[in-house]
């Protein structure tokens, strides 16, 4: 009985044993998953698809070449499941089909990477699991 009850003790009171939901509206997320899905899909029609590098800088991101830079508009969200505290997001700015994530904002682990862009009227979207 003292085991059970220090177990529920630990996993509700403990802040080590932190209980975040990845997003606060997941309801309201759910709605938008059909446009997330066209998004996503439109990326994978592209020849070329977003690349990243890490880097003792941070992490580089390479956008398709056959993209004009000063086009493309949209956020780069980098989000860390394990600590809401840590996640970030920066307009795209790109130089050379290129953005590079300073370091200095990134802890290393694993990172949940999620672009949104717009080039002209076609809406995309790029997900991936990334370990800096």
């Amino acid at each position: 009985m003292v085991f059970i009850l220090s177990f529920v003790y630990k996993s509700i009171a403990m802040d080590e044993y932190q209980h975040e939901l990845v997003s606060e509206d997941y309801y309201k997320d759910e709605l938008h998953y059909q446009e997330e899905i066209d998004k996503l899909n439109n990326a994978n029609k592209l020849e070329e698809d977003i690349i990243l590098k890490n880097s003792k800088e941070g992490v580089v991101i390479q956008f398709p070449a056959e993209m004009d830079n000063n086009e493309i508009k949209g956020k780069i969200h980098f989000q860390r499941l394990s600590n809401k505290k840590l996640d970030f997001s920066e307009e795209i700015k790109l130089e050379n089909h290129q953005q590079l994530i300073d370091a200095e904002k990134l802890v290393s682990g694993k990172w949940v990477v999620r672009i949104d862009w717009q080039y002209g009227e076609q809406l995309y979207l790029f997900k991936d699991s990334w370990f800096y």
